[in-house]
């Protein structure tokens, strides 16, 4: 296969499926099933495996992180072992103490903004108050940077400079919120470095006919995120500061084409027990890095996308509603009886996210103890 190199050059590990959001568009379904998360020791010997691989950054996502007791010193093993760790979250629980523990081990946090206003962003994200807890965030980021300096405080972060930014899921209820995001919302944090727009990709939750149908982007909306003159407005709009960039994701999509070319992601997804899917975004694993070489599940996933059913479903894709329609037969083919299941217990989306009901209320907040999560 061309392109394609002994190692991933990323991991995106989803370290648990805990989540106090019930986003819309959810590519794990966290929130709605178990966390399935390992223990600290687990964890470390995942972390361990995965430093083997050199691979140039480790995401940690989920799920929520920051629900995870331990995460910190997650990411600490692997920045000492000189491997840049971003982290995802979607700031519900960030706190000071918090922030200043992530600024020493992680090279980056990224905060999901979904939406310029509360009520576009809760409604995407399944519950009130949640866009203000993003913001909140946001600031303790900002103040975060701040008092440590650019650099950020000492220790054993890899990857150099400590960063933060913020990363926007379009769909079609808050594609014509991109200006604004970049006008009132980036300019709050002076410190930020970066405005991530990607499109939703059709995995998970985003995969349903109904989503498909009502949120998933329009092939000329996700079309425009490939705009030159649209990539040069939101940079003048946005804060000469931070870095605006827009994706369409079709390099998740692991078209034949574009495997042959070596032009999609060289990524290892990891589940929060250890399990390897063997494409990104889509169900089916190919073992588990606690009981087998690491190595060895990597050669399996890359022969996955060379599978006839994979190439056979994906060669046909042109359109965003194409994408939807074989990531269902993929993940029915591939994943397991209990993911089947899980599939089968969707409720479907049956009208466009702004119409939907309201998001429920704000629960109180979860206190975190400094140097953890809970």
């Amino acid at each position: 296969m061309m392109g394609v190199s002994c190692c991933p050059a990323y991991v995106i590990w989803d370290v648990t499926y805990a989540c106090p959001l019930r986003c819309v568009h959810c590519y794990s379904e966290s929130g709605r099933r178990e966390s399935r998360r390992l223990g600290l020791d687990g964890m470390l010997r995942v972390a361990d495996a995965l430093a083997e691989l050199k691979p140039e950054g480790v995401a940690l996502a989920g799920g929520e992180p920051l629900a995870v007791r331990g995460i910190v010193r997650v990411a600490e093993r692997l920045s000492r072992a000189g491997v840049p760790v971003t982290l995802y979250t979607g700031g519900w629980s960030l706190r000071p103490a918090m922030a200043r523990e992530l600024a020493r081990v992680c090279a980056q946090v990224t905060v999901s903004l979904d939406g310029a206003t509360a009520a576009v962003h809760d409604r995407v994200r399944g519950r009130a108050g949640s866009f203000q807890r993003a913001m909140n965030a946001l600031g303790v980021l900002d103040a975060t940077v701040d008092g440590a300096g650019r650099a950020g405080p000492g220790g054993p972060r890899a990857g150099g400079e400590f960063r933060f930014g913020i990363d926007c899921t379009l769909v079609r209820s808050n594609f014509g919120q991109m200006e604004e995001l970049c006008t009132a919302i980036a300019p709050r944090f002076p410190r930020m470095d970066f405005l991530a727009f990607g499109a939703a990709v059709p995995s998970g939750l985003a995969s349903r006919p109904g989503f498909a149908v009502h949120e998933l982007l329009t092939d000329d909306q996700a079309g425009r995120l490939s705009d030159p003159d649209l990539m040069s407005r939101l940079r003048d709009l946005a804060p000469a500061s931070v870095r605006v960039t827009m994706t369409d994701n079709r390099v998740l999509q692991m078209h034949p084409e574009w495997v042959a070319a070596g032009k999609v992601l060289s990524a290892m997804q990891i589940e929060p027990d250890g399990a390897v899917r063997a494409m990104p975004m889509y169900e089916g694993t190919v073992g588990n890095v606690l009981t087998e070489p690491v190595t060895v599940l990597w050669e399996r996933a890359v022969a996955r996308w060379d599978d006839p059913f994979v190439t056979a479903e994906l060669s046909g894709v042109r359109t965003m509603a194409e994408w939807a329609r074989a990531t269902r037969r993929i993940d029915g083919r591939f994943g397991s009886p209990e993911t089947r299941e899980r599939i089968a217990r969707r409720p479907d989306l049956a009208a466009p996210v702004a119409g939907g009901s309201p998001p429920r209320r704000p629960r109180p907040p979860v206190h975190l103890v400094p140097g953890e999560a809970s």
